[in-house]
């Protein structure tokens, strides 16, 4: 069906729906194509999947795989140029996942930090259940928001998935099990840049949260 893509990638087949104005939902790897096509089959779509859905640039499937394995490889990069349709979105939740897919590779914000950064401070757990309906993870990367105490909080992939997606950007907790909240620099459009330049940003920006 087009609007549909299967992309195979270093930890396995992720599954993709694509609409006119971009990327509507994304898959964590599975297994076997089989798989992953049905877990994006059981992926309730925001909008209707036709012929006339594919994107606007119909290499964009092409350019997200790979940039999908070189993520898997542990390339620092970033996906905010990927396009996304958040037009499904209500007001506040679009503003959340427009500003989460501009967190930067390895940083660390608090759903209060990001409830603050859209306007809305006390909306921590308003903030929390936007993540929750986000049908596009690590290309908006609400693996990286995180208890204001340090704590990993929930993610839709779960726990596990989390930390391991974390531990893949190099970012660990410290002896107590805490993470570090990062507020630097966001890095959007890092995806050519070298990794020692990625890491002298990330440290020039660190400051705890």
């Amino acid at each position: 069906m087009n609007g549909l893509h299967l992309l195979s990638t270093k930890a396995g087949w992720v599954g993709t729906a694509w609409g006119k104005q971009g990327l509507l939902v994304l898959t964590f790897p599975r297994p076997s194509r089989e798989e992953a096509l049905t877990a994006l089959q059981d992926e309730p779509m925001p909008v209707k999947i036709n012929e006339t859905s594919e994107p606007a640039v119909k290499r964009w499937p092409l350019i997200l795989e790979e940039r999908l394995n070189h993520y898997f490889q542990g390339r620092p990069l970033s996906f905010a140029d990927i396009p996304v349709d958040l037009s499904w979105c209500t007001p506040f939740v679009a503003r959340v996942l427009d500003f989460v897919r501009r967190i930067g590779y390895g940083e660390l914000w608090s759903y209060q930090q990001v409830a603050a950064a859209v306007g809305n401070p006390r909306a921590a757990r308003a903030v929390g259940g936007a993540l929750g309906a986000n049908r596009v993870p690590l290309v908006i990367p609400c693996h990286r928001v995180i208890r204001r105490d340090g704590s990993p909080g929930g993610f839709s992939g779960g726990l596990p998935l989390k930390l391991q997606l974390l531990q893949l950007e190099g970012v660990r907790p410290g002896p107590t099990g805490r993470y570090q909240l990062t507020n630097g620099p966001t890095c959007v459009n890092i995806s050519n840049a070298p990794v020692s330049q990625v890491r002298q940003q990330k440290s020039a920006g660190v400051a705890q949260g």
